[in-house]
């Protein structure tokens, strides 16, 4: 009888063991989920390096809409590129200088808009509420 006991609480201590190195576990996991998720938010919602490359192609190619590609306004970047294209083929008749210094105004414009803005107000604006011009 003495050994049914002894073996009963041996068991009631393992078992008891176990479930405290599962709740352990468990709470390691969650922080270490949570920590995952805190670097995936930074490192995916990191907006430095789009901020950045945006702003400085914009300023150097800003008729060639090349800062709008890269944020993922295809249509706005054709436009800009479409119109110093054309620029370029009219400037034999004369207004063709004009197609091609307005985009490039308004390329280095918004390079100078995206540098000169705060990280959050940089990805609030052109990223999460997809704001395509200036």
């Amino acid at each position: 009888m003495s050994d049914d006991k002894n073996l009963k609480d041996d068991l009631n201590d393992a078992l008891g063991d176990a479930k405290d190195k599962a709740k352990e576990f468990a709470e390691e996991a969650k922080e270490t989920a949570s920590e995952f998720a805190e670097n995936a938010k930074e490192t995916l919602g990191s907006t430095d390096n789009k901020k950045i490359l945006a702003g400085i192609l914009g300023i150097l190619f800003g008729g060639l809409g090349i800062h709008k590609f890269i944020l993922g306004y295809n249509k706005e970047g054709g436009i800009l590129l479409g119109a110093t294209l054309i620029g370029i083929l009219l400037s034999c008749v004369g207004i063709g200088i004009l197609f091609v210094w307005i985009p490039g105004v308004v390329g280095f414009v918004e390079g100078i808009i995206y540098l000169t803005k705060s990280d959050a107000d940089f990805y609030n604006t052109y990223q999460a509420g997809k704001k395509p011009w200036f």
